[in-house]
């Protein structure tokens, strides 16, 4: 399991979408901080895309966490990043980089991600973003 976390993180941290789609399952259910819970690799996709759009994000410290038996794992991780271009409802972008400390939630089958829970404190981002 930790194996297909290890794949979905460097991917994440490539910027490469479609190595992240590779480690999801076709009906994977992305549960977003804040937002809609979005169902199937098309919308992990759109996504994906409009976040790369708005943030240029890497993740640091990452530590991987498994459930017994494998099904379920987590991990804990520093997002590092640059608002780029404003995202709707949020402060305008400028450039502002900013340090968050975030944890995701996985569902594993058939040596897939079948889901993906990420939360973050939103309050704290936009003080960062703020300033």
């Amino acid at each position: 399991m930790t194996t297909i976390l290890k794949a979905y993180f460097e991917a994440f941290n490539a910027g490469d979408t479609s190595a992240m789609l590779d480690c999801l399952t076709e009906d994977v259910a992305h549960h977003v901080n804040e937002g809609q819970i979005r169902v199937g690799k098309v919308k992990f996709a759109e996504f994906c895309a409009h976040m790369s759009h708005c943030y240029k994000e890497e993740l640091t410290d990452i530590v991987l966490f498994e459930a017994e038996g494998g099904s379920r794992g987590a991990a804990e991780f520093i997002v590092n990043g640059t608002y780029l271009a404003t995202d709707a409802g949020l402060p305008e972008a400028h450039g502002q980089t900013y340090r968050l400390p975030a944890g995701s939630f996985f569902d594993i089958r058939d040596g897939k991600i079948a889901r993906v829970t990420t939360y973050y404190n939103l309050a704290d981002w936009i003080r960062q973003v703020s300033k």
